[in-house]
């Protein structure tokens, strides 16, 4: 349990100090995320992203595991 909350704070960490490089990949704008843009509404739903997330995550797992 130790080594998984002093992982996730350094991926944490790595995170916050990578965010201005971060925040300008395309990540929630890619193609096969839903978008309905009307007057007064507005509905985003991130089906690619979350993908591509849940892969990178599963992977990352798989690797701690080793």
């Amino acid at each position: 349990m130790n080594r998984l909350f002093i992982t996730l704070g350094a991926i944490l960490i790595a995170i916050g100090l990578a965010w201005p490089w971060l925040k300008g990949l395309p990540l929630f704008r890619l193609p096969g995320d839903i978008v309905v843009d009307r007057p007064g509404f507005r509905f985003y739903f991130p089906i690619t992203t979350m993908l591509l997330i849940s892969v990178v995550l599963s992977l990352i797992m798989w690797l701690m595991r080793r």
